[in-house]
């Protein structure tokens, strides 16, 4: 059964930064490119970044680029988004997908 469980979102000042993890299993990570997509409220979901097998590309949606990094760590088969330099227009739901599955999503608010 496959399980993708995010976590890490909360509430963060402008220009703070959050970590958001994915712990995956029911599949082989280290098989699966994967990805990290969020959706605001009244908004479609959208791909923020992308990642391939062994980190060796990575692809971040133009409002993130400068701000956002993507990595994995296969051996304990979880994924990152590191954000920095955080928004208010960041706000949304971040979810973690296989690309055949996806997390239940962490709720990421940028307030002052």
């Amino acid at each position: 059964q496959v399980q993708l469980v995010e976590s890490g979102g909360g509430l963060v000042q402008p220009g703070g930064s959050l970590r958001l993890s994915c712990a995956a299993s029911g599949f082989t990570f280290s098989s699966s490119p994967m990805s990290w997509y969020r959706q605001a409220p009244g908004k479609e979901r959208e791909l923020v970044a992308y990642i391939t097998l062994s980190s060796k590309y990575t692809q971040l949606a133009d409002a993130v680029k400068g701000r956002f990094t993507i990595s994995r760590d296969n051996a304990k088969n979880t994924l990152y988004l590191q954000m920095n330099s955080l928004k208010p227009e960041d706000t949304a739901v971040y979810y973690c997908t296989n690309h055949n599955a996806w997390g239940q999503g962490t709720q990421v608010t940028v307030s002052s």
